[in-house]
């Protein structure tokens, strides 16, 4: 977990499981009450992508479905 103070509050970045120690693509995710946060963890100060929490449970759960 990588915390970082942002304009807007503290946020909490979780690295993807997924992402491996040998680099690749890597992803983290910080949630706030009603959003959520995602960021290339590679390159932290490009911007990151901000979702309402509602649209970020379907994706999630769109996804779950392809891989299982």
């Amino acid at each position: 977990m990588n915390v970082e103070e942002t304009a807007t509050g503290r946020l909490a970045w979780f690295k993807s499981s997924y992402s491996g120690a040998q680099g690749g693509e890597c992803v983290e995710v910080a949630t706030c009450p009603h959003t959520v946060h995602v960021r290339d963890s590679k390159d932290t100060n490009r911007p990151m992508l901000t979702v309402d929490s509602e649209a970020w449970a379907a994706f999630v759960g769109f996804a779950a479905d392809r891989i299982g």
